[in-house]
């Protein structure tokens, strides 16, 4: 199966925030699954790593608002993760059940511990999956030692450091990095910016916002020429982009079509 990579894929790109949280409980299995149906092949979870080196789609360093469990997810097994029921339905994914679930997917990987990035490189390695992912992570380093074990194969967004960089300064540079992954707001504080996407654009970077949940915000983002939207709710960004002619449908072999 011909699978395109990451970043060269034109945009605007439909990214489904942790599975699509607004759809069934964040990153299950469930959640992944309703988005691909919706014809989203660009999926985004977080990767933590358990007592026993493995890694999880799990966005909390501890288990109570998700989960019936109590205590920190590195404190359990990976057996013991994937047996604990996620409030809502569902239960803890594994990430290479996630990776194999979906062949044709393309992945946003938020790094959530430096722990998880050796095992996450190898994993990487290992599947031949480097291609199709973009990895993001809040410090530059583990971005850096992700792209030595990895090669130029896996692309990265920008890290927190240089995404303040990119906010503050007029110019730049980079490094490797393809995105940039810009929160909407923080908290009642707006982040956003139009004039981010001039900037980063000149910089080559794609600009991709988080976490866009309501229609007239996404297509006031789209006509600012963002790249690529995260959101809780890919049933209504598909809508978004179909009535702009933006929709990127995935042809009878998995693969986006414009």
């Amino acid at each position: 199966m011909f699978v395109t990579t990451y970043a060269s894929r034109p945009g605007p790109l439909a990214i489904a925030h942790r599975g699509g949280a607004g759809l069934a409980p964040e990153n299950t299995l469930e959640a992944f699954r309703r988005s691909y149906a919706l014809g989203v092949r660009y999926l985004e979870t977080d990767v933590r790593v358990t007592r026993d080196r493995q890694l999880v789609a799990f966005h909390d360093a501890r288990l109570e608002r998700v989960t019936a469990g109590v205590g920190r997810v590195g404190d359990r097994t990976l057996v013991q993760l994937a047996a604990l029921p996620v409030r809502g339905g569902g239960t803890v994914l594994p990430l290479t059940e996630l990776l194999a679930a979906f062949p044709d997917a393309h992945f946003t990987l938020d790094v959530k511990e430096a722990e998880a990035v050796v095992p996450l490189a190898r994993l990487l390695r290992e599947t031949g999956i480097a291609p199709r992912v973009c990895a993001a992570a809040a410090r530059g380093g583990w971005l850096r030692t992700l792209r030595a074990l990895t090669g130029d194969d896996v692309c990265t967004a920008l890290s927190w450091r240089e995404l303040l960089h990119l906010t503050s300064r007029p110019r730049g540079r980079y490094g490797c990095a393809a995105f940039a992954h810009v929160p909407l707001r923080l908290g009642l504080v707006p982040v956003f910016r139009d004039d981010l996407v001039a900037r980063a654009h000149d910089a080559g970077i794609r600009i991709v916002v988080w976490t866009v949940n309501d229609p007239s915000t996404m297509h006031r983002l789209l006509d600012a020429r963002v790249d690529g939207l995260i959101t809780d709710r890919p049933d209504l960004l598909r809508e978004v982009l179909l009535a702009r002619g933006q929709w990127q449908a995935p042809d009878a072999h998995g693969a986006l079509v414009g």
